[in-house]
């Protein structure tokens, strides 16, 4: 099956359809299980009750646990073997790295998987929230289980794109959390008239955040301010695409957005790499003063700034200053990135190989600060936090970032995505010989 076909959700034991969802070659039985003892660890499963155990898990810090989900938040964190398991669902998680999730605070929903058609992209409602939806189960399969998505409004297609995007954060409810960025093209003068009565009209339908690209304005100053108005006025958060290679600009946002809650979010900012290091570190102190978080697409830029640069953002400069630095994925397999992944692990290897981040830095970029970016509850797994989690095959987060192939997904304390790699080799005196580890099926194959 590709990558492209993501599966319909599966089946709760009760017959009906479950909060959580299938991603992956292969299902359970209907009961989610896949043997009469309990469940295939990895296989989805809808806990009864609400209530989930993971057992087996190993953490971060080298402990063993075992975590007890209920209610849409973790209950207790334990020894492993330590939690009453009577009566509760379970996953076993041995051999598995239990994590935060990662969220997507950059994704172009609207846009994404176009790459390969023939002539021009449809922007027919139906299009677009098909798009949509299969690009935030793509990303729910990585294990991102809320997304942020920009979405163009204006122009020919008017606010169709929004409403189509918005319909297809109502079908996602359960499985992942969607929320849409509007982004108007012009703000200013005659022609920007039009684009401001458009975007009050997306936040009026339920854009929850306020975007666009004040670099592509005739009047950058102007798009800001218009921007930023409307955002106090409503009490949106603001998201702005920028290169970020105009320092001054830079400072006029920064003064501009310092008083403004719940905040405001800038990317890609590749500009900033090619700018000499005294005037970008300037830049940072500017932005970190004002609370301006950046996003950074370690992965490549999206078409929104028509590929003005591919440099990424100076993240250890910008941490430096104490700016909030998340990483998205930006274009998913559109004309900004014809093979772009949608993977926050991706993106944090990127930041990790490349970027010179530590391992743990990298993924905090896709989990924690991209949750803060987006305003959302931070995930610990600790009792009473979020049951937002990602438990991926390996035992510390470099090995992780290097080979995050098996990946299990949890979202509202269910299991709603699960991929399940194998890796096979021929028969071998020298592995034999060696002993070296292994994973595949027991039983002969073809």
């Amino acid at each position: 099956m590709s990558d492209s076909q993501p599966q319909q959700p599966f089946q709760s034991p009760r017959g009906g359809r479950g909060e959580g969802g299938g991603h992956g070659p292969a299902h359970g039985p209907a009961d989610g299980t896949g043997h009469r003892g309990g469940p295939t660890p990895g296989h989805p499963v809808a806990a009864e009750g609400g209530t989930l155990l993971l057992t087996g898990a190993r953490l971060t810090d080298g402990r063993t646990v075992d975590v007890r989900l209920g209610g849409g938040r973790i209950q207790a964190v334990g020894t492993a073997g330590s939690l009453p398991a009577a009566a509760l669902s379970r996953v076993d998680l041995t051999g598995y790295l239990l994590l935060p999730a990662p969220a997507e605070p950059h994704a172009h929903g609207d846009t994404a998987l176009t790459a390969d058609g023939d002539g021009p992209v449809s922007y027919a409602p139906d299009e677009v929230q098909r798009r949509a939806t299969e690009a935030a189960l793509l990303q729910l399969g990585h294990g991102a289980t809320a997304v942020r998505s920009h979405v163009r409004i204006g122009d020919v297609h008017g606010l169709g794109p929004m409403a189509a995007v918005l319909q297809a954060r109502r079908s996602l409810r359960g499985l992942a959390d969607l929320t849409a960025v509007a982004v108007p093209r012009l703000l200013t003068g005659l022609a920007g008239a039009d684009g401001l009565a458009m975007l009050r009209d997306a936040v009026k339908m339920g854009a929850s955040v306020i975007g666009g690209c004040p670099d592509l304005d005739p009047d950058p100053a102007g798009f800001l301010e218009a921007v930023l108005e409307l955002a106090a006025e409503h009490g949106c958060p603001v998201d702005l695409h920028t290169d970020g290679d105009d320092p001054a600009r830079l400072a006029r946002l920064a003064a501009m957005a310092g008083g403004l809650r719940p905040g405001v979010t800038i990317g890609p900012c590749g500009g900033l790499s090619r700018l000499p290091l005294d005037v970008a570190g300037r830049a940072a102190d500017q932005l970190a003063a004002a609370g301006v978080r950046v996003t950074c697409l370690p992965q490549g830029d999206c078409a929104a700034l028509e590929r003005r640069g591919l440099r990424t953002a100076p993240v250890r400069l910008l941490r430096a200053s104490g700016v909030g630095v998340a990483a998205g994925s930006g274009a998913l397999r559109d004309a900004g990135n014809p093979v772009g992944r949608g993977d926050p692990l991706e993106a944090a290897y990127l930041l990790a190989s490349q970027g010179g981040l530590r391992a743990g830095e990298a993924y905090e970029s896709v989990s924690s600060c991209a949750r803060e970016a987006m305003g959302l509850p931070e995930v610990r797994v600790e009792a009473g936090f979020p049951a937002e989690l990602l438990a991926v095959r390996g035992d510390r987060i470099a090995g992780v970032l290097s080979l995050a192939y098996s990946r299990i997904v949890i979202h509202r304390g269910r299991v709603v995505a699960r991929t399940s790699a194998v890796r096979e080799y021929c028969d071998s005196a020298v592995a034999v010989a060696l002993d070296l580890p292994r994973q595949g099926r027991t039983e002969p194959g073809p």
